[in-house]
């Protein structure tokens, strides 16, 4: 499926095929909620040599830091890129998954399949006002599920999901298995 995103003032965007366009897996840790700005993250998964980017001077790059109890706050291989005019979180890449590009779904215009599940993840980190939309599998960090093995198992529930072949770059939907809020 090809997906198109853009920035909320318009001077950039971009265009992505997925094989993995379903939203299902919403990401409460503080990189996600932040980066986002809002009370969950949400990703879905395309494949990077199809990406395809106009407004690339408007783009600014971010290395999340990631935090643990008890450590120095260390920074992410996760590349987010924003829009550096409006703010928008478009997508994250990461070179350990190099095959991975993860648009953010709040930035994504074409509309997409509905999930006919949820999972809901990095609850360890979630703030005690967020309430848990809907029902649903529920993780403290990252679940063993790949978003490519979701998208087998459940794809066919969901009308115009499209093929779910392809690599999976890793866990999470970042493409960072060692993302930390």
């Amino acid at each position: 499926m090809r997906i198109e995103g853009s920035c909320q003032c318009g001077k950039t965007g971009y265009s992505v095929e997925s094989e993995t366009p379903i939203p299902f897996m919403y990401c409460f840790c503080s990189i996600c909620r932040k980066t986002a700005g809002c009370a969950f993250g949400c990703n879905v998964m395309g494949r990077r040599e199809t990406l395809r980017v106009r407004g690339k001077r408007f783009l600014r790059r971010y290395h999340p830091r990631i935090r643990n109890r008890g450590e120095r706050a260390r920074i992410s291989g996760a590349e987010r890129w924003f829009c550096g005019d409006c703010g928008t979180h478009l997508y994250v890449l990461d070179d350990a998954w190099p095959d991975g590009v993860w648009p953010n779904a709040g930035a994504i215009d074409t509309e997409l399949p509905p999930a006919p599940s949820r999972v809901f993840i990095m609850l360890r980190y979630k703030p005690r006002w967020i309430d848990i939309p809907g029902r649903g599998p529920r993780f403290p960090e990252y679940p063993k599920l790949s978003i490519a093995e979701w998208h087998r198992r459940n794809a066919k529930a969901s009308p115009a999901s499209g093929s779910s072949k392809g690599r999976e770059p890793g866990k999470s939907q970042t493409g960072s298995a060692a993302k930390r809020p």
